[in-house]
């Protein structure tokens, strides 16, 4: 995977990593050719929503070859005005006309965008910069703004493919980092990435993202990294160790990407002479889709899941899908809240109703009497089906969320306005057995139910409780720490499950984040879809079955884990430390 150039000198240091000589210079890719037809360039402004109040000036290049018949690929460049001009440094356009005149790259509109600015309401008043809060920050915002706003806009006037392998994004700096951010949170509408000298470090929590890429599900990305060993070391952070650490994260984790290493510091000295060569990497074997690595690495989430299996829709339809719960027999079922409907999952994958007129029901749980419990927060109360979908009332004039039923008949459940935690025994009687937690949300035993978890949703923590002999909660601390994305310190935490080794594993905003008995996020499997991921259960005849409600759908995949029965009492899993 390396990149080739007849004016550089090239050194192999490692796999996918290059060196590259001191000299810098354009080559004829770069410079206009004889024959090769020019492409347009026209300039636009835009006031966006997404960022409110900002404005800012993009450019349209479409090249010569383009057919209103027939959709055209697309490559976004942050920072455009930089790129754009037949005169700057990087003279991006030049560039186009040539590879995509050689069939280097096939035939691609150009979207050149600048960060947004604020305006002040008067010349003696201070302008709002967006530059780092649109491109260092976390979070799917600036993918959105592109989604939402920028490429429609461009789209009605020309045609853009919708296939998200025909998409890519490019960007120096900070521009490097959010053209990643962006492909990285919405790989369903990017596939390609190019990023010079990418500002991973802390300036708005970029450096967490080395991390994540080894901690989750790998995505259907191709990646150019490149950067100088004498870029900038300031306070936020060194920029070679940080380009090293991403690059190293993307070759541990399986991905299709390559590092070309130089000896310039912080600017496009080295970037704009190898842009012909990063862009025919880039593009390479072109049509052929990029896919997403299934390489087994050691402790990677692969671990978990089987990287040869996908999520599978086991039914869509409903209007909020919530509290997955397992039977003896691996039976999976979960509630429709707004539809007021409980429905059943066999065996067989055939999706059919057990329980109309729920009574609001969310959470959902089997005991080891075989019953069904339900958080029926519609009436107030909480209850139990039998299999003929009998009810027996268990408590009354409580406001439940989700719950857990011990080898004892026993529940546990949350009340998240009250910031409480409720008990109830074997006969009934209910208390509270902690209040506090910002939002108490999914709770669960651990396999052998000597502690108790619950889900904090507005913070990034899973609490961890000590259970007593009489259901009290003892030494209550919050234990696991979840990932979260820079838009909100909130994890969106909700139903858990766990494993037969104590993996405990979190429906969350960022995906289904899975904990080692430690406390620590080990891996992170993706979500099926964007919408809210509310819960999760393993099922299926041998447990090896993940189920997970997701919006309106609910989905399962095939995973090397194994679940337990939340009622059952499994021997202590090997500590993990």
């Amino acid at each position: 995977m390396s990149c080739t150039a007849a004016f550089l000198t090239t050194v192999f240091l490692a796999a996918g990593t290059l060196a590259f000589a001191d000299e810098y210079p354009l080559g004829p890719e770069s410079q206009p050719q004889a024959g090769v037809p020019k492409g347009t360039v026209t300039q636009h402004n835009w006031t966006s929503k997404i960022f409110p109040g900002s404005v800012r000036d993009y450019w349209v290049y479409v090249p010569a070859q383009y057919k209103a018949d027939k959709p055209a690929c697309l490559m976004v460049f942050q920072d455009g005005g930089g790129f754009v001009g037949d005169k700057s440094t990087w003279r991006a356009p030049i560039v186009l006309d040539n590879l995509i005149q050689k069939g280097a790259m096939p035939v691609t509109i150009g979207i050149f965008i600048n960060p947004g600015v604020m305006p002040a309401l008067s010349s003696n008043q201070q302008a709002r910069y967006n530059r780092s809060f649109e491109y260092d920050a976390l979070g799917d915002r600036y993918a959105k703004f592109l989604i939402e706003e920028i490429i429609p806009e461009v789209g009605k006037e020309y045609k853009i493919s919708q296939d998200p392998n025909d998409r890519g994004l490019l960007g120096s700096s900070s521009g490097g980092i959010a053209a990643f951010n962006a492909a990285w949170t919405r790989p369903d509408q990017f596939r390609r990435v190019i990023s010079f000298i990418g500002s991973y470090t802390n300036l708005r929590g970029g450096e967490i993202l080395s991390s994540l890429i080894r901690k989750t599900e790998p995505k259907p990305l191709r990646v150019f990294l490149q950067d100088g060993k004498n870029d900038q070391d300031i306070y936020s952070g060194n920029w070679y160790i940080a380009n090293q650490d991403m690059a190293s994260a993307l070759q541990y984790a399986g991905y299709d990407s390559t590092f070309v290493v130089g000896t310039e510091g912080h600017n496009g000295k080295h970037g704009s002479a190898i842009l012909p060569d990063a862009l025919r990497w880039l593009w390479r074997e072109y049509p052929k889709p990029i896919v997403k690595s299934t390489a087994t690495v050691a402790r990677n989430v692969t671990s978990f899941l089987d990287p040869g299996k996908e999520w599978e829709l086991v039914g869509e339809g409903y209007k909020f899908t919530e509290g997955p719960a397992v039977d003896k027999q691996g039976n999976v079922f979960f509630s429709d809240i707004p539809n007021n409907r409980v429905h059943k999952i066999g065996l067989d994958g055939k999706v059919t109703v057990f329980k109309e007129d729920s009574g609001g029901t969310n959470g959902l749980m089997f005991g080891p009497d075989g019953r069904l419990y339900a958080c029926q927060n519609g009436r107030k109360r909480i209850v139990a089906w039998a299999a003929d979908g009998s009810e027996s009332v268990i408590a009354e004039g409580v406001n439940s969320n989700d719950l857990v039923v011990n080898a004892k008949n026993e529940i546990y459940f949350t009340e998240p306005p009250a910031k409480k935690v409720w008990f109830i025994d074997a006969k009934g009687a209910k208390r509270v057995v902690h209040e506090g937690i910002a939002f108490p949300n999914g709770v669960r035993l651990s396999p052998d139910q000597s502690l108790l978890m619950v889900a904090d949703s507005q913070g990034k923590w899973v609490w961890s409780f000590q259970v007593l002999p009489d259901g009290s909660l003892a030494n209550g601390v919050p234990f696991h720490r979840l990932e979260t994305m820079d838009d909100s310190s909130a994890s969106g935490a909700d139903g858990m499950t766990v494993d037969s080794d104590g993996y405990v594993y979190v429906a969350s905003k960022m995906g289904v984040q899975i904990c080692d008995q430690a406390g620590r996020v080990m891996a992170i499997i993706s979500k099926p879809q964007m919408a809210s991921l509310s819960n999760v259960v393993f099922g299926g005849a041998d447990l090896q079955t993940l189920y997970v409600t997701n919006g309106d759908k609910v989905y399962r995949r095939h995973m090397r884990a194994k679940g337990v029965f939340p009622w059952t009492v499994v021997v202590q899993p090997k500590p993990q430390m």
